[in-house]
């Protein structure tokens, strides 16, 4: 009997210890998905008179400041940023001011996604801390949207500013002075905000402040503006469009290259294709001959000249509304030579011109020298052309299709500036056939007015492929097409000098009206892509977001049918 009660009671015993065990175990639980609470505010949000040199926020979770610069946005802004603390995980945020406050104003401390709970790194979404130091809170707002005036993309962080018009008002005020409000896209919205407004008229500006200065720098920044005062209240959608201005020309002292070579550097985007600057280089009284070209993918004109054993040369830059003076001493350095590289090896595409690059400028060509047979040896008929400024030779010539092609440069084909020639130089090139590319008709709908500049770019329009130019065509044909999905994009060339004009803020001009379609044009092998486009339908980024994204969903679904 005592035998059997002692094996009940260690059974018992066994459960119980069993039962321990596993309420003590660790199962990971849900995951924190929710974010900081505000438990209190010193002085209370939305407060009045504000008179007040610190603010005190307590939250019900440790919680991290993160990118607290880019994320805080004050407005109107402080002179003096204000000293938030701790930099560490905390119960509370300290938020000491150092600027005088303006009387009568009401402030905005927003801190988009900078305040996260310390585990998870969940945010408090666009978290604001509002007071005024006058009796009431401003309570007027507008709101619009952000777009290039270019690109198919808008920039993050775009600045939206308000600057009050009054009697002290001038154009310039953007270039000295903080605006009156601000906000701004952070960094996924292409929508903006302005809120706790004071009723009253007002400039209206977005700037990508490269800076964060709050100015505009017209050498780094974009732009866009609504030319006449806004009067709020309003309840206009406001569309602003960022464009980077082209700069008066502005150049620097010139640079000894090498002992043939000259680099002027001048000051940001300038438009040479429109015209270029007269360049002078002087020995004393003495006119020497130059060539003047673009250094690839810099702020820098290339100035040649013939060797010369001098100390020192005069150059003068003359360009409307800009004459400038400069002395640069010659020392005696290697120089430049003739060398020849041609940029595509190879496949030569349909729609391609084979083309050489120079390393120093070309001035004769001599076609009896160059010869272009196929592959049966039959001589083929070419056209040549070469572009000075980017020092770059085209041939040109009507291709065959799964066709091989030899293309011979004998010496003397070719003499730089320096009565340099070629060498014997050999290029041997093949096509495809033709259903190894695709056919693409543009019937375009609803155009404003003419004459319009039609481009077709990458899928991102960064980088343009084909160009057509139309004063009243609507239907536009690129054949041959290298297979891809290609970005539509249309300007409506106002001023008829067939190239892409920015708009400038001084003289309160916009950049030229631009298009993009809707969604990418994709061309495959083979194929006839006949695409109309309705050119009243604004883009919306979006739309290709979603069309992008059924894209990859549909293609998941047939790689796992598959």
């Amino acid at each position: 009997m005592f035998k059997s009660k002692l094996k009940y009671i260690s059974f018992l015993l066994a459960l119980l210890m069993m039962s321990c065990a596993k309420r003590g175990s660790i199962t990971g639980g849900l995951k924190d998905t929710l974010a900081p609470v505000l438990r209190s505010a010193v002085p209370k949000n939305f407060s009045t008179d504000f008179k007040a040199n610190e603010i005190i926020l307590t939250f019900d979770e440790y919680v991290k400041l993160k990118d607290i610069r880019k994320q805080l946005i004050i407005s109107p802004p402080m002179k003096y940023e204000p000293l938030i603390l701790p930099t560490t995980a905390s119960k509370f945020i300290s938020i000491k001011i150092k600027d005088t406050l303006q009387p009568n104003t009401t402030y905005s401390l927003n801190f988009g996604q900078s305040i996260a709970d310390n585990n998870e790194g969940n945010p408090i979404n666009q978290f604001k801390y509002i007071f005024s130091t006058g009796s009431y809170i401003d309570s007027l707002s507008i709101s619009g949207t952000i777009k290039d005036s270019y690109e198919k993309n808008v920039d993050n962080f775009v600045s939206v500013m308000l600057y009050e018009v009054n009697e002290k008002f001038k154009d310039s005020v953007i270039l000295k002075e903080s605006p009156r409000y601000i906000t701004n896209t952070l960094d996924s919205l292409r929508t903006f905000k302005l809120e706790n407004l004071k009723a009253g008229k007002y400039l209206l500006v977005a700037l990508k402040d490269k800076n964060n200065n709050n100015r505009f720098n017209p050498k780094e920044d974009k732009i866009g503006f609504i030319k006449h005062p806004i009067t709020i209240p309003n309840d206009t959608i406001f569309e602003l469009e960022l464009f980077k201005e082209i700069l008066p020309l502005k150049t620097f002292k010139p640079i000894q290259a090498s002992g043939n070579r000259l680099y002027l550097p001048y000051d940001g985007k300038q438009n040479f294709k429109l015209s270029k600057p007269k360049i002078t280089l002087k020995n004393n009284s003495e006119v020497l001959e130059t060539i003047v070209t673009q250094f690839p993918k810099k702020d820098s004109l290339q100035v040649w000249f013939k060797p010369i054993k001098v100390d020192s040369l005069s150059l003068e830059v003359n360009a409307p509304n800009y004459d400038k003076k400069y002395t640069v001493k010659i020392k005696d350095q290697k120089k430049d030579t003739l060398n020849i590289t041609a940029l595509q090896n190879g496949v030569l595409n349909f729609r391609d011109k084979l083309t050489l690059e120079s390393a120093t400028p070309l001035v004769k060509f001599d076609k009896s020298k160059i010869r272009l047979i196929n592959k049966d040896s039959v001589a083929v008929d070419f056209t040549t052309d070469y572009n000075e400024f980017e020092q770059k030779f085209y041939l040109d010539f009507k291709k065959e299709p799964s066709e091989k092609y030899k293309v011979t440069f004998f010496p003397g084909a070719l003499t730089d500036f320096y009565d340099k020639v070629n060498d014997t130089l050999i290029y041997k090139l093949n096509t495809k056939e033709l259903e190894n590319y695709g056919n693409l008709v543009l019937n375009l709908q609803n155009v404003k007015r003419f004459p319009i500049i039609v481009e077709i770019t990458n899928k991102k329009g960064d980088n343009v492929l084909a160009t057509e130019y139309s004063e009243g065509k609507t239907k536009i044909e690129f054949n041959l097409l290298v297979p891809e999905e290609f970005s539509v994009r249309i300007i409506y060339d106002d001023n008829k000098n067939k190239i892409y004009d920015t708009g400038n803020y001084l003289s309160k001009t916009y950049s030229e009206e631009v298009f993009y379609f809707q969604k990418p044009v994709d061309v495959r092998e083979n194929w006839d892509v006949d695409q109309p486009i309705d050119l009243s339908i604004p883009y919306n980024p979006e739309v290709e977001k979603k069309a992008d994204l059924k894209k990859k969903k549909d293609a998941e679904k047939n790689r796992k049918a598959f």
